[in-house]
């Protein structure tokens, strides 16, 4: 995942699949879970960076086309 960009993205392809029959409901909620601890762990790691009072460039939370740090 490059991106939380992408990781939208794929996420509302998912929700229109659901909708729309082509995955279940359990295939569903699990590639949601693991985004969220995607997310979880980004936020994490912002305020490891806050706590230290340090300005962190985050690959994920930035553009797709975007050169970060981590």
């Amino acid at each position: 995942m490059k991106s939380i960009n992408t990781l939208r993205h794929e996420l509302s392809e998912i929700f229109d699949d659901l909708r729309n029959g082509a995955i279940k409901t359990k295939e569903a909620g699990e590639l949601a879970n693991v985004a969220g601890k995607m997310i979880n762990s980004a936020k994490v790691q912002l305020e490891y960076y806050a706590l230290r009072k340090e300005v962190p460039t985050l690959k994920f939370l930035g553009d797709d086309n975007l050169n970060g740090n981590a």
